[in-house]
């Protein structure tokens, strides 16, 4: 009675989830973590929407995947109609609003929680949902909206809205300064996996010769900046980080604080702008521009190419 209308069975949505996860993250284990599933399963998956699509979309080995030309004219479809989709089901739930937004760790525990009393006691009807963004992400499953530093050149996008210029600073706590000299090199350096570049890029911005010397490596920057406040030795850090213990003498900054060519963003979601995402972007904005500038600092980034961060890639 009716003729068939597809040439072969449908696309499971479990694995068209898989796919679009290891796709927008570049790891299976990564998508497994974010779906809460065994890095096998998602495998599993992927292989059977290759099956039946009859087509490979991802190649290489196993640690070092990539996507193939079907898989990259796939990905970002279904990455915009799963944003759409939680975008409707946002819209959809009842008792005013949620807002999910995920952001890199050492920002939200530094900067962004710190202030967060404010945003809600002017927001009461908004519910701010957060969630840890990983260090080379710029989307995340689910959130709205991303925060994080970006490079300069990605503020043409208008998805994309700064609220704060960042600046570099090795800094240290005033007794690991009087132990070294006042000088930051002959610290013990103390170093976050999750920006390696840090140093590099802050010696090229101060114009400082960087010696080769051991890295006490931190999973965070966060952790790096606690240890140098118990005076472990210097850490690079950026200047709204650590703004306050600046302020209050609990870490010093020997050789000054040096513009980036990036800065502090909220990347928006296609598809996913709310009230509720206008007013906390509102209040980013606002809320950055009562940083205080830092000491002394010069734009050594009139070169945009100077000091220049990578682009954050959609996997590490």
């Amino acid at each position: 009675m009716f003729e068939k209308l597809t040439s072969g069975p449908s696309p499971s949505l479990n694995a068209l989830r898989a796919f679009e996860a290891v796709g927008r993250t570049g790891k299976v284990t990564l998508a497994a973590e974010e779906l809460h599933v065994t890095p096998s399963a998602v495998s599993r998956q992927v292989k059977a929407l290759e099956a039946v699509l009859g087509v490979r979309l991802l190649s290489g080995p196993k640690h070092r995947l990539e996507l193939t030309a079907a898989g990259r004219d796939l990905a970002p479809a279904l990455t915009e109609a799963f944003d759409r989709i939680d975008a409707a089901v946002r819209r959809t739930r009842l008792g005013g609003e949620d807002l999910h937004v995920a952001v890199n760790a050492s920002l939200s525990v530094k900067w962004l929680i710190p202030r967060l009393s404010d945003f809600q006691a002017r927001h009461p009807d908004i519910r701010l949902h957060l969630s840890e963004l990983a260090s080379h992400a710029t989307s995340h499953r689910g959130a709205q909206a991303v925060v994080r530093i970006v490079p300069l050149s990605r503020l043409a996008d208008p998805n994309c809205t700064a609220f704060a210029r960042n600046a570099l600073g090795a800094v240290m706590s005033p007794d690991c300064a009087a132990r070294a000299g006042g000088d930051v090199l002959k610290a013990p350096r103390l170093a976050a996996v999750t920006h390696p570049e840090a140093w590099p890029v802050f010696a090229e911005l101060a114009g400082l010769e960087l010696p080769p010397a051991v890295e006490r490596p931190f999973a965070h920057v966060h952790f790096a900046m606690d240890a140098a406040l118990a005076g472990l030795g210097a850490a690079v850090l950026s200047w709204p980080l650590c703004v306050d213990e600046v302020q209050s003498g609990r870490l010093v900054a020997p050789a000054g604080f040096h513009r980036s060519a990036s800065a502090f963003a909220i990347l928006t979601t296609p598809g996913a702008e709310s009230r509720a995402l206008a007013r906390f972007r509102d209040w980013l904005v606002a809320e950055g521009a009562r940083t205080p500038e830092p000491p002394g600092a010069q734009d050594e980034t009139a070169n945009p190419a100077a000091g220049e961060e990578a682009e954050p890639t959609s996997a590490p």
